[in-house]
C-alpha cells in the first residue's frame, strides 16, 4: 500500500488533482479531523475531486512528507509533516506568503487496489 501512498502523496504536493483521483476507489471516504473534530467529510470520487480542486487554490506551494509510517493488516498509518505557503488572503487573518508547518498523521485503507479511505488527523 505504501507506494499507492506515495503516488497519492506526490500528487498532492505538485497539486496534480487528476492523478490524485487515479489513486483512489470510486467510492473513497475522505475525512478531515482538527483537534479530534471532524471538520470535513467527502464520500465518493467526485465528491474528493470538488474538494482537491476548490482547495489547491489556498497554497503557492504545499509539501506532506512521510515521517514514520506504519502498515497494519487493511490499514495504514503515515506520520505527515505538512508544510505550505498561503497563496490568498483568508477570512481568519492569515495573509498571503505566510507559511504553515503542521504535523499530524493519515489513515488510509484500500480497496481493489485503490485508496478507499483517507483520514488525515491534525491538532
Amino acid at each position: 500500500m505504501r507506494e499507492l501512498i506515495e503516488r497519492y502523496l506526490a500528487a498532492y504536493n505538485r497539486m496534480d488533482v487528476d492523478a490524485m483521483v487515479a489513486t483512489m476507489h470510486r467510492d473513497v471516504v475522505f475525512e478531515n479531523f482538527t483537534a479530534g473534530v471532524l471538520s470535513v467529510r467527502t464520500q465518493g470520487v467526485d465528491e474528493l475531486r470538488h474538494l482537491a480542486e476548490s482547495s489547491r487554490y489556498l497554497f503557492s506551494a504545499r509539501r506532506q512528507l512521510i515521517v514514520a509510517y506504519e502498515e497494519r493488516e487493511d490499514m495504514a498509518t503515515a506520520h505527515i509533516l505538512f508544510d505550505g505557503t498561503f497563496a490568498v488572503d483568508l477570512p481568519n487573518g492569515v495573509r498571503a506568503g505566510q507559511s504553515i508547518t503542521l504535523n499530524g498523521r493519515s489513515e488510509f485503507r484500500q480497496r481493489e487496489g485503490k485508496l478507499a479511505y483517507i483520514g488525515d488527523y491534525s491538532e
